[in-house]
């Protein structure tokens, strides 16, 4: 059950009273207005998720409440209340935008029922917004890596994401630490709550605490309305804070009581909310050294480093690269609505090998979409490579000529379908969906090898 905000909306004060009673008993959090001006107020200040309202009130009817709240941008739901004479009314109050409407006498199980469907409501149409928001960073945006780094890396994956544990995720910008927070949240009892991402960084420091939090009604120049905080949209989910480092220390202490309470207080607000949301931060920055220096708080270092997985450089696990590339070669295929299977030419894959990647998976997924654009003929060569790529030198370790760099790049792709076969217990059409590769592309790269594999 989500944590409703609730507003109860009735000039009767018993009827008033018996109502709230009931709501919060249920465990929702509850307030109330005596008529619908004082209700439109309220609206105004603070950011209530469902109001229940009589229709028949001696100022404002509560179908002209439904209305105003509409026109000032409030999406507050509206349950209606009505007799049954007013039937009419009722379905009238639901054309100006209310979400439904009850008849009285109402029975208390009848109002927590509604309350609880309306709860799976707002759930869903708060991770619908935040899909909405997503959907260009999304998709399938998951590759099998073969290097033992990585390996390990899902295994500690796998290992955290069905308990509740906080988790830090660390590592060089552009290693993919949001893709494995989003694994971790994919892979948990959370699953079909909402994931929610927070470049910490990106917000200014002015606006982040009613953006992590929310605020009512004239909190600040500029709030208009009430509004929802990141981490009540988060509520019974995850919630991913990037960049963590980056958070000034006046929010470090409010992100602790978070964690330590299990409760937010908007911005405006002299009233806390409970949130049942798990936290999984991230950072390329140096936390422990942010403690000496004084700029990350000690006590928010040890509650967010319950559980740490660092992600490796692509420079160090070389053997994911060409799996990369075809992977990155296939997303922009399909963003750029080709049909033609587009194919690196051995040359250009001998200096995508040697390059070090400052930028890590990041930087390697912009190569290949520049690339991909300068391509000619389904193939990309040299010349499609960035300035800076064509004057990669080879390493001696990688050899002194393109063939025996190529036969590494090959062993690469042989030990990584080896490995992926294996995984699928020898069945190699699975092997090759998951390498993201057609079965006859799979033989294609076995040719030669014999029965080994």
């Amino acid at each position: 059950m989500n944590t409703l905000n609730i507003l109860v909306i009735d000039d009767e004060l018993a009827l008033r009273q018996i109502m709230a009673n009931t709501v919060k008993k249920a465990g929702y959090t509850v307030k109330t207005a005596d008529c619908g001006t004082k209700a439109l107020e309220m609206l105004s200040e603070e950011d209530f998720d469902v109001a229940i309202s009589d229709i028949r009130m001696p100022d404002i009817s509560g179908i002209e409440v439904v209305e105003q709240a509409k026109q000032q941008g409030i999406e507050t739901m509206f349950l209606m209340m009505t007799a049954f004479a007013s039937v009419n009314t009722a379905i009238e109050a639901m054309r100006s935008g209310a979400y439904d409407y009850m008849i009285k006498p109402v029975r208390n199980e009848d109002i927590l029922n509604r309350l609880s469907q309306m709860s799976d409501f707002i759930s869903l149409k708060s991770e619908n917004k935040v899909l909405r928001n997503l959907v260009m960073q999304t998709g399938e945006n998951q590759c099998l890596m073969v290097s033992p780094a990585m390996k390990r890396v899902d295994k500690l994956i796998t290992k955290v994401a069905i308990t509740d544990s906080t988790v830090l995720i660390t590592g060089g910008s552009g290693t993919g630490k949001g893709v494995t927070a989003r694994s971790i949240h994919q892979n948990s009892l959370r699953v079909k709550a909402p994931f929610i991402p927070v470049n910490c960084g990106a917000i200014p420091e002015n606006l982040l605490e009613s953006e992590f939090f929310g605020h009512t009604k004239g909190a600040f120049t500029g709030a208009q309305k009430a509004k929802k905080g990141l981490f009540m949209e988060a509520d019974k989910g995850t919630i991913f804070l990037d960049e963590v480092g980056e958070l000034p220390l006046n929010l470090q202490v409010k992100l602790l009581h978070v964690l330590e309470d299990k409760m937010v207080r908007p911005l405006g607000s002299e009233q806390a909310k409970p949130v049942n949301v798990r936290i999984i931060a991230a950072t390329n920055r140096d936390l422990k050294q942010m403690v000496e220096d004084g700029t990350f708080r000690e006590d928010l270092y040890f509650r967010l480093n319950i559980f740490n997985i660092e992600i490796p450089n692509l420079n160090d696990r070389q053997e994911d690269i060409p799996i990369l590339i075809d992977f990155f070669l296939k997303q922009e295929v399909q963003k750029m609505g080709l049909s033609d299977e587009i194919v690196v030419a051995p040359e250009a894959m001998d200096l995508l090998l040697a390059y070090q990647y400052p930028g890590n998976v990041r930087e390697l997924e912009n190569i290949v979409a520049r690339s991909l654009i300068m391509s000619e003929n389904n193939c990309i060569q040299i010349i499609d490579l960035p300035n800076h790529i064509q004057g990669t030198k080879i390493p001696e370790h990688m050899g002194t000529g393109k063939k025996m760099l190529k036969d590494q790049v090959r062993q690469f792709e042989i030990d990584a379908i080896k490995r992926a076969i294996e995984e699928a217990n020898g069945d190699r059409k699975v092997a090759a969906k998951n390498l993201g590769l057609g079965l006859s592309s799979l033989y294609r790269k076995l040719e030669g090898v014999g029965d080994e594999v």
